[in-house]
């Protein structure tokens, strides 16, 4: 019993500090009170010592306050904020799992057809031409609910063990509309990952994604045309589209790519063209209604948690863009292609697997134009090192020759390749929006 009174002095420590602490990195609605004493009684029934060698192993990292991780020493500092979305994980993760640390890549290499790229042979997601809205939440303070976010509930911005960057915990039920998307173009696309903390229950509606034709979007007293998301047990996915004037439509899928029992994380994907809806999760396409927006007014879009037990849905990196890219009469009439679909990881050349959908569109253009040779340039944000950047950018833009001769069977010889680093903006550097404007690839037929 040589180690009882540090031991009791930390268990102590434990109760003092249990609440704040717990906040930041797990359920920002629950104390951790509970969670301390069944560990404790648990910890007693093994033995004091061995229980109290766990606490004083495990008080570090379960309770101390989750800061973003410093770059390493020998890490690049150029552009580290390229679309951000959290590293693929393996789909056996839950929150019951362990969690595992973010693989790290080395950026000096260029693997482009990777087994992760290949996985989303079948994405046709593209991502729309111009960036209006991008949040990653990392100028809010963690603990406070954003400002340009309107709802009737409540949340806070936090850290996820595991996770990089920042996210938006919704913690009751209710409403939150992102107020800088105004009304929803005939064309747009919405991006956001999505993460659940502690199994939510079968019951309930679950992630809704509103789209009503006024600002105060409540799906009971509405109408509209409203997509849920419920991760609870294997995963499901449901719409219900209640127009103003006939019969109301509605259906039901399996949605095992983002579910509590398999992968608690994922990337949503969602895109209009006119009345036609598609709703991506990770690589697969889980709805495609042709028939989704059908009144002939604006529409208004709104997040919407609707779960029955105590947990915390997450969101992060959402971005909202316009317009549908006409690929070939861009790069064959036009002579230019610029996309901000393909993405990469931070700070790195490696490809985003969900950039399979713009680089197949490019694919097809080129195989259907054989004569056509162009140059790839790669232009990033201000942020980081001027040299940095306008070395990344010219890998960059090698990675995505590499990826259309090795996936799409284009000859090397038609593609030249060329980096501009920060030095060409398109859009102002001073905001996110802007950022994520100017992270882009450009096509140029020579």
């Amino acid at each position: 019993m040589r180690f009882l009174p540090t031991a009791l002095l930390l268990l102590g420590l434990l109760f003092c500090c249990a609440s704040n602490a717990q906040v930041r990195i797990r359920n920002p609605r629950k104390t951790a009170e509970q969670s301390v004493e069944n560990r404790a009684n648990g910890r007693i029934d093994q033995g004091v010592e061995r229980g109290l060698d766990k606490v004083e192993e495990g008080i570090g990292n379960v309770f101390k306050k989750k800061e973003k991780k410093p770059k390493k020493d020998n890490a690049p500092s150029g552009e580290d904020e390229n679309n951000s979305e959290e590293p693929e994980e393996n789909p056996t993760d839950s929150p019951q799992s362990k969690k595992s640390t973010p693989s790290q890549q080395n950026p000096n290499s260029s693997r482009a057809a990777s087994p992760e790229l290949k996985a989303y042979s079948k994405f046709d997601f593209v991502p729309g031409e111009k960036v209006l809205y991008y949040d990653n939440f990392e100028r809010v303070a963690v603990g406070d609910f954003p400002v340009d976010f309107n709802s009737n509930a409540s949340g806070e911005v936090v850290t996820v063990e595991g996770k990089p960057g920042k996210w938006l915990a919704m913690t009751k039920n209710g409403t939150f509309t992102p107020e800088a998307i105004k009304a929803l173009p005939d064309n747009f696309t919405i991006e956001f990952n999505a993460g659940i903390i502690e199994d939510p229950s079968n019951n309930l509606s679950g992630l809704g994604l509103l789209f009503g034709t006024n600002r105060q979007l409540l799906p009971s007293s509405n109408t509209g045309s409203f997509a849920y998301l419920h991760p609870g047990g294997e995963g499901t996915a449901h719409f219900n589209v209640s127009p103003e004037n006939g019969e109301a439509m509605q259906n039901d899928f399996k949605m095992p790519q983002w579910s509590i029992a398999s992968k608690a994380f994922a990337r949503i994907s969602v895109w209009r063209q006119k009345g036609r809806l598609r709703v991506y999760v990770g690589e697969s396409k889980i709805m495609d209604i042709p028939r989704f927006f059908i009144e002939n007014k604006p529409y208004h879009f709104a997040f919407y948690r609707d779960f029955f037990n105590d947990c915390s849905l997450l969101i992060s990196d959402v971005k909202f863009a316009v317009g549908a890219p006409d690929t070939r009469s861009k790069l064959i009439t036009e002579g230019k292609f610029v996309t901000r679909g393909i993405l990469f990881d931070v700070s790195s050349d490696k490809i985003k697997p969900e950039s399979y959908g713009v680089l197949k569109e490019i694919g097809t253009v080129l195989k259907e134009n054989p004569a056509v040779r162009v140059k790839i340039i790669g232009h990033t944000d201000s942020d980081g090192d001027d040299t940095k950047n306008l070395d990344l950018s010219k890998r960059r833009a090698a990675s995505v020759k590499n990826a259309l001769a090795a996936e799409f069977g284009i000859e090397a010889a038609r593609l030249e390749t060329d980096g501009k680093g920060e030095t060409q903006p398109s859009d102002a550097n001073t905001t996110s929006p802007g950022k994520a404007n100017n992270r882009r690839v450009e096509f140029v037929k020579l």
